[in-house]
């Protein structure tokens, strides 16, 4: 890869996650952390506003805008495909904002690209072979409470049992399996972490109060076989 061509992958990625450290972007194109170090410095000098953050990485001014991204036929097609697999998921909350979100990134596809993306979109069936009349409408708001660390109030129903649990919870991550949504929180409860399926989540609320992180770590949380509430 060239130093220019570095340089314009370095703005896109700044641009998609919020910071950045050398190591990791050293790592990811395969050279040394001094070229890294190079790279930046480079994309200062042509004014883009990259602040360095001691101890943490690299991260954009805020409200810096650059040229929209033009997208390969792969990523296009890429795109178009993970649509497919998301419109399985049985969160109505999820397959709207995700579908919604890649409306606008189609916006941005070369013409010829979109044609092509469209083409594809009518030769590709995703099957779900496992049918549950379970669905739920809540992912997109847990999403925003784990993220800023908001407190959820759940009606929770576990399987084969007709009484509703009230809970009070820290949410801190979620997986996908069997196209089931499952939330992992501490459960003040149980005190004790939990997996809650979110399509058993009877009715929720976050609230506007905050928690302390706990330092949740998703992959030691496995590494201890998870287990749904109980």
């Amino acid at each position: 890869m060239s130093q220019l061509s570095r340089l314009i992958s370095i703005l896109t990625l700044l641009k998609s996650k919020r910071l950045l450290t050398a190591g990791e972007l050293s790592k990811k194109y395969d050279v040394s952390i001094r070229t890294i170090y190079r790279d930046i410095r480079k994309l200062e000098e042509a004014g883009v506003p990259v602040t360095t953050i001691e101890g943490r990485g690299y991260s954009l001014m805020d409200h810096y805008t650059v040229a929209p991204v033009q997208f390969t036929e792969k990523q296009a097609n890429a795109l178009i495909t993970a649509q497919h697999i998301v419109n399985q998921s049985k969160d109505v909350s999820f397959v709207t904002d995700f579908n919604e979100a890649l409306v606008k990134i189609k916006s941005v596809f070369k013409s010829s690209v979109q044609e092509k993306s469209e083409l594809l979109n009518d030769k590709i069936h995703v099957f779900n072979w496992e049918y549950e009349e379970f669905s739920s409408d809540a992912l997109s708001e847990i999403q925003l409470a784990i993220t800023n660390f908001n407190y959820i109030e759940i009606n929770y129903k576990k399987p084969d049992d007709p009484n509703i649990t009230f809970r009070k919870i820290e949410p801190y991550a979620f997986y996908s399996t069997n196209n089931k949504w499952i939330l992992i929180a501490w459960c003040y409860l149980r005190n004790d972490y939990r997996a809650f399926r979110i399509d058993r989540i009877q009715h929720f609320k976050i609230l506007n109060e905050t928690f302390q992180n706990r330092g949740f770590n998703l992959q030691a949380y496995f590494s201890e076989c998870p287990y749904e509430d109980k």
